[in-house]
């Protein structure tokens, strides 16, 4: 274009005050010559720019680029003034308001004066990574819209619910099958949700597998799970008229307006996604209703996950070992203890192993824990063993520490590391954890046979048991839950029961070891099925080393 008049970038900056509330993206005009630039208003919000109008265009334009960026973009603009190249299209980040480096699209053609000269450089910039507003392979609105219309509804709701919908194993399908079919699911189901939903209801996808529908009117507190049955019922349709080809199913979490108090968009997400993994988690293909008291304890899982990840990286603080005296009630004497984890901090107070110890299995922080616990465990061992040479120490083990470390070099490191003999050590399982047994697990049992490490199965006969076990690992000890010693002190036919094991457990010339005495009159009727070692509050409480030291070893 030449002969460009004086006043074009003035013109052009109307088109652009125009346009901007009209469009996202953002219109541009920089004049090459005079190193001015002009920008729709909203970049000038976004972005590091001083404003929407503003001269020493390079210089500035340099400081809102991201660093990295500038000299591949210095280069391009210098190329256009050479006149080797009469169009700009980069990808390079913006520095947005809050510091954050933002990847834009910037396109722009070049417009020459009447001497032919570069003159201006016109054209549109977008954001890469803006969330866009339909979803293509499903055809329906995205999680965008949803935000917008959320947001825009600012008056608290008491009535309505928002139904977050996530198809089950869906990565199965995607690996079996193909990303094309996977795609092909989505549709479907997105056209299934779309046949059942009702007027005044909105559906929207969100995140990979995910759908959200939306009901601001309805006072039903039923309508949102009829609406998910619904749903259920027309995708049972399409696999059936799909002859069968793939199988799968729904989960929903639904949260009601009126029972949440911030109902600000993130919140609702938030909210919603906790609802949808708790329907997952409670065995898939059913609905959960958001409820506060569950979401409460959720929290809390994650605030002691956090708090106990924090003490592994403060030396293990707020964690102790205890010691509980096992005795061996033939030779009447003490025998060993076992090695019992607690926690307390601050934050917290004291919290139950029965809570602390699932927590530390699912974050995978039993593995770091679990290693400190034997090295406590050998360092006590080691200093009784002065008194009592032939004093054991016991260690329960996570079925997470077996598969998914390699605990057995930590035993043998520190059982060398503290010079102790391997049968000063007795490494406890608790059978319930170990019903899918892999290669590692039985490589584990291998190494501690071979090692001359016993091995005691915990808590036998509390819900799984089954005596293949003492046909596959080959256990030196047999330990009986306290809940199980009830029954056999309270009802003669699990008296019975209970003898007839220790019987058949010498039979095999395996150790019986009874837990959860508590009195002298249990002792004695216990000592009936003739166990090898008691275990239980009536010779002592778990207590912390250096009371067990004076309970039971200089005292």
């Amino acid at each position: 274009m030449d002969g460009l008049s004086k006043d074009f970038s003035k013109q052009f900056k109307t088109v652009i005050d125009i346009l901007n509330p009209c469009m996202d993206d953002y219109i541009y005009i920089m004049d090459l010559q005079e190193d001015t630039y002009c920008i729709s208003a909203g970049a000038a919000k976004r972005f590091n720019l001083p404003s929407d109008q503003f001269p020493n265009a390079a210089a500035v334009l340099g400081e809102a680029t991201y660093q990295e960026d500038s000299p591949a973009l210095n280069e391009d603009i210098a190329q256009i003034k050479r006149k080797e190249k009469d169009f700009h299209d980069m990808q390079y980040r913006w520095i947005d308001k809050t510091g954050k480096a933002i990847w834009i699209n910037c396109r722009g053609r070049v417009l020459f004066d009447e001497n032919k000269e570069p003159k201006y450089l016109v054209g549109c910039i977008n954001e890469i990574g803006k969330k866009q507003k339909a979803d293509n392979v499903s055809g329906l609105l995205s999680e965008f819209v949803l935000q917008k219309e959320i947001q825009n509804n600012t008056e608290r709701r008491e009535k309505g619910f928002l139904l977050r919908i996530g198809i089950d194993n869906f990565k199965e399908i995607n690996e079996n099958k193909g990303m094309s079919y996977g795609d092909m699911i989505l549709k479907k189901t997105a056209e299934a949700m779309s046949k059942a939903v009702s007027v005044g209801q909105e559906l929207f996808k969100v995140v990979a597998d995910e759908f959200i529908i939306v009901d601001f009117e309805s006072e039903d507190r039923n309508e949102a799970q009829k609406l998910y049955s619904d749903i259920q019922r027309k995708i049972i349709e399409f696999i059936i008229g799909n002859q069968y080809e793939v199988f799968f199913t729904i989960s929903s979490g639904i949260v009601y307006f009126e029972d949440i108090d911030q109902q600000n968009y993130d919140n609702l997400m938030k909210l919603s996604e906790f609802a949808l993994n708790e329907a997952k988690d409670r065995g898939k293909n059913k609905y959960y209703v958001y409820d506060k008291p569950d979401y409460k304890a959720f929290l809390r899982k994650k605030d002691l996950i956090r708090f106990m990840r924090q003490a592994v990286n403060d030396g293990f603080k707020g964690f102790t070992t205890y010691y509980q005296p096992v005795v061996d009630i033939k030779k009447k004497c003490l025998m060993g203890a076992e090695t019992l984890l607690r926690f307390n901090s601050e934050e917290t107070g004291f919290i139950s192993p029965v809570e602390f110890i699932p927590l530390l299995e699912e974050s995978g922080l039993i593995i770091p824990v679990g290693r400190w616990v034997l090295e406590q465990a050998m360092i006590a061992c080691s200093e009784i063993q002065k008194f009592i040479p032939e004093f054991k120490v016991s260690v329960n083990l996570s079925y997470i520490q077996v598969l998914k470390s390699d605990v057995l070099s930590d035993i043998l490191y520190y059982m060398d590391k503290y010079h102790l003999q391997r049968g000063s050590l007795l490494i406890e399982l608790t059978e319930s954890g170990f019903l899918e047994s892999d290669d590692n697990f039985i490589k584990f049992c291998e190494g501690l046979k071979e090692h001359g490490i016993p091995l005691a199965l915990d808590d036998f006969g509390t819900g799984y048991s089954n005596f293949h076990y003492l046909y596959n690992l080959s256990p030196n000890t047999i330990k009986i839950d306290r809940s199980f010693t009830l029954k056999a002190l309270k009802n003669e036919y699990e008296y019975n029961l209970l003898r007839h094991m220790s019987d058949m457990t010498h039979s095999i010339d395996l150790n019986f070891c009874i837990e959860g005495i508590e009195t002298k009159e249990e002792l004695d009727k216990i000592c009936g099925i003739d166990p090898d070692y008691i275990q239980g509050y009536y010779f002592g409480k778990p207590s912390p080393f250096h009371q067990f030291m004076d309970d039971f070893i200089e005292n």
